[in-house]
């Protein structure tokens, strides 16, 4: 199982900025930022509104995998069947590392 850890710390066998370049070489920064709205919520609000629950590395990979309807607005989260399991969870555990960094200037 891979360790939830704080942005710039080891997780997942990479560093915070290795999230951010993975997020950017799935095509996840078409929709998504980490700050800022654009299609779909920013990476920071996701890891705000996930903050707590234990489950929620497993349920946003599923999401990401799988899709969703409803729980940002009208636009839906696109099914994305070629994100591997272990690129889902590592880009799910860089989102929830998130809400502990400092937004950036």
């Amino acid at each position: 199982m891979l360790a939830l850890c704080a942005p710039g710390a080891r997780a997942a066998g990479g560093t915070a900025a290795d999230g951010l370049a993975l997020a950017g070489q799935r095509q996840c920064l078409g929709c998504h930022q980490v700050d800022a709205r654009r299609v779909g919520p920013p990476f920071r609000a996701i890891a705000e509104r996930f903050q707590g629950r234990p489950e929620a590395s497993g349920h946003l990979a599923r999401v990401m995998r799988e899709g969703s309807r409803g729980q940002w607005g009208a636009i839906p989260m696109p099914a994305q069947p070629r994100l591997s399991d272990v690129d889902a969870q590592r880009l799910a555990l860089w989102i929830l590392s998130l809400r502990e960094a400092p937004a950036a200037d």
